[in-house]
C-alpha cells in the first residue's frame, strides 16, 4: 500500500455546497467564506457557475463574488462554465481554472443539462479549447461514476469511455464523482481504475457525497490507490438539485481530521477549517455536517 505522503483538497463549498440552498445567500457571505478557507489553508477553491441564472438561482451573482474575493497568491480559484455561453462570461472574472462536468449515466446528463453524453462532450469542446488557448487550467469531472437516481448502477465501462472522451477533447485533470454518494470502497476503486486507464494519478481526484456516510471509506480507498487529490465541501455543504436524496459532499472537516490523523499532510490548519464551515453554517442556521467539526466545537464550548 503506497499512501501518498501528501493531499490537495479543493474546497468546493462555495460552489457545490451552496448552490442547492434554497434561501439566497448574499455575495459578501461567498465572499466571506472564500476568505476563511484561504486563510485556513486551501490552495484550491471553487468559487462559482457561470450558468443560467434561470436553472441556478444562486449563482446568479458569480461575477460580484469573483471580483470581491482578495486574491492570494498561490491560491487557484476556480468556476464551473458547462458551455461557450458560461466560458465567455466567467473570462472577464479571470478564472485560474474552469470546470466541466460530463455524467457517465444517459439519464442523468439528460436531466442535468438537457442532452446525451456525446453531445455534452461536442458542447465542451470548443470551452477546453478557448481555454486552453488562453492559458486556463481545465478540470473535468465524470459525475454518477457509482450510481444514478434513475438508471441505478453505473457501470466502470461507463466511466472508462467518458474519461476517453474528456481526454479526447483536451481536459487536463479529471474527477471521479459519486454524486448521490451510493459508492462503497470497492466500487469507487473501481471507477478510479477505469479513470485511470486514461488519466495518470496525477491527473485524477476523487469527489465522495456522504449520503449514505460512506465517503470516508472510500476516500480511504482511493488513498490506498495512491489518489492524492479530492474535492470536499466545508461544513460538508451541498447536495445535487437533479439527484433527488443526495446530502453533501464529504466534510472538509472530516476529511482533514482523518488525514491528519493518518501523518498525512495537508497544509491545512484545522481550527481556522472549523471557523470557515461554523461561518456559513451560522448563516445558514443550521450546525455544521461535519463529524470532526462537532466534536471539536463542542470541547470548545466544555
Amino acid at each position: 500500500m503506497s499512501m501518498p505522503s501528501k493531499v490537495k483538497i479543493v474546497d468546493v463549498g462555495p460552489r457545490d455546497g451552496l448552490q442547492n440552498e434554497k434561501g439566497a445567500v448574499p455575495a459578501e457571505v461567498k465572499i466571506g467564506l472564500v476568505h476563511r478557507l484561504q486563510d485556513a489553508g486551501l490552495k484550491e477553491i471553487e468559487v462559482t457557475s457561470f450558468v443560467s441564472p434561470k436553472w441556478v438561482p444562486q449563482m446568479a451573482d458569480n461575477a460580484e463574488v469573483m471580483a470581491g474575493i482578495q486574491r492570494k497568491p498561490g491560491v487557484r480559484y476556480s468556476v464551473l462554465t458547462p458551455n461557450m455561453k458560461g466560458f465567455e462570461a466567467a473570462l472577464p472574472s479571470k478564472p485560474d481554472e474552469i470546470v466541466v462536468f460530463a455524467a457517465a449515466s444517459e439519464a442523468f446528463s439528460q436531466r442535468n443539462i438537457n442532452c446525451s453524453i456525446a453531445e455534452s462532450i461536442e458542447r465542451f469542446a470548443p470551452v477546453v479549447a478557448a481555454a486552453k488557448e488562453k492559458g486556463i487550467y481545465v478540470r473535468g469531472a465524470i459525475s454518477c461514476a457509482v450510481g444514478c437516481p434513475y438508471e441505478g448502477e453505473v457501470s466502470p465501462e461507463r466511466v472508462e469511455m467518458v474519461a476517453r472522451l474528456l481526454k479526447d477533447i483536451g481536459v487536463q485533470h479529471i474527477g471521479v464523482a459519486d454524486t448521490i454518494g451510493v459508492g462503497t470502497p470497492l466500487k469507487v476503486q473501481r471507477a478510479m481504475e477505469a479513470a485511470l486507464r486514461h488519466y495518470a494519478i496525477d491527473d485524477v481526484s476523487g469527489h465522495y457525497h456522504d449520503t449514505y456516510g460512506q465517503a470516508l471509506g472510500n476516500t480511504l480507498a482511493s488513498l490506498e490507490m495512491g489518489v492524492w487529490q479530492y474535492d470536499t465541501s466545508s461544513a460538508g455543504l451541498g447536495g445535487c438539485p437533479y439527484a433527488k436524496g443526495a446530502t453533501g459532499n464529504v466534510a472538509t472537516e472530516d476529511v482533514v481530521y482523518m488525514l491528519q490523523g493518518m501523518g498525512i499532510e495537508t497544509g491545512i490548519d484545522l481550527d481556522k477549517l472549523i471557523d470557515a464551515g461554523k461561518y456559513i453554517s451560522d448563516f445558514l442556521q443550521r450546525k455544521p455536517n461535519s463529524r470532526a467539526a462537532t466534536a471539536i466545537l463542542n470541547k470548545r464550548a466544555g
